[in-house]
């Protein structure tokens, strides 16, 4: 039992945690902007898949990882834009677009890979972004454990969420977004264009989570694998319900999720007797049951999945 616990609590654990986080922290936020503006957003399992493809060919075909970095958000961008256009200007329900979307996702990145380098599992090893410490942090106790020697993505997140947070509550913007999800009649009667506020919030998630397939692929693997986002986009998705969409409290699931994740990890190191199936269960089961509970209790922007009727 000592075991166990010193290798859940360990501090390896929680820097694993951290790193895990990032990801799905990031399409979290990505999936706060476009349901705070009253788009749900279930492909955000798909435009983490893309951004991370695209950040592997990136740096495959320049040399260059943070090239490939700014492929993922711009696919990104690109797979959210046509979501965007399918749900806000075709009014298609949401779920079956999102849905769609992680499937052509799929697909298209398998397909691709063949195409690029001859083979659907795993893509060549790329260059990747080095790893980074910040001098006044390497001094600090245990945060110098915790949260140096890591992709400079990792910090990116941390002040991207900061920066959405202030973005979406202190800002004439956020406000925009925010009444849009919750009163589009009252936003368009204010002179606030509908359509244009959903397409940059769905645009903009799709830009945040093609950042955290980025981190996948070049700060985590420096590569790429069918199918790599694991379900990740849908633990963001889980992540931005039970953090109520705020990107703090998005970031707070996230961790909650990765630290599950972790410590099956961990887990599998250690002699439990336990079939390893059982083990890998946890952090889906754990999303589930977080989720489940989250909605329940949870109240979502009022307008959240419905189209408005002068949207163009």
């Amino acid at each position: 039992m000592n075991d166990v616990l010193a290798a859940i609590f360990s501090i390896n654990t929680l820097a694993a945690m951290i790193r895990m986080a990032t990801p799905i922290a990031l399409a979290a936020m990505g999936g706060t902007f476009s349901e705070r503006s009253g788009v749900i957003n279930i492909g955000l399992e798909g435009m983490i898949l893309t951004g991370a493809f695209a950040g592997v060919a990136g740096s495959y075909y320049t040399g260059n990882p943070w090239v490939g970095v700014l492929f993922a958000v711009i696919f990104g961008s690109l797979v959210a834009g046509i979501f965007a256009v399918f749900t806000v200007k075709f009014k298609a329900n949401h779920v079956v677009a999102g849905v769609g979307l992680n499937i052509f996702a799929l697909g298209l990145t398998t397909w691709l890979m063949q195409v690029l380098w001859g083979g659907r599992g795993v893509s060549p090893n790329v260059n990747g972004l080095p790893r980074v410490s910040i001098p006044v942090l390497d001094k600090v106790p245990v945060v110098n454990k915790l949260i140096t020697n890591q992709s400079p993505l990792v910090y990116i997140m941390f002040a991207l969420i900061i920066g959405g947070w202030f973005l979406l509550f202190k800002t004439p913007l956020g406000l925009r977004i925010r009444m849009t999800g919750e009163r589009p009649e009252a936003a368009d009667t204010l002179g606030i264009n509908v359509s244009r506020v959903k397409y940059f919030s769905v645009i903009l998630s799709g830009a945040l989570s093609g950042l955290g397939g980025a981190y996948l692929s070049l700060g985590y693997l420096n590569m790429f694998s069918r199918n790599m986002s694991a379900g990740r986009g849908y633990m963001a998705l889980a992540a931005n319900i039970f953090g109520q969409w705020n990107p703090l409290g998005g970031l707070g699931a996230s961790f909650l999720f990765s630290f599950s994740e972790a410590v099956q990890l961990r887990l599998q190191s250690i002699n439990l007797n336990i079939a390893n199936e059982l083990i890998q269960m946890i952090p889906y089961a754990i999303t589930i049951i977080v989720l489940a509970g989250a909605v329940i209790k949870s109240r979502p922007p009022e307008a959240l999945g419905e189209h408005y009727g002068t949207e163009e």
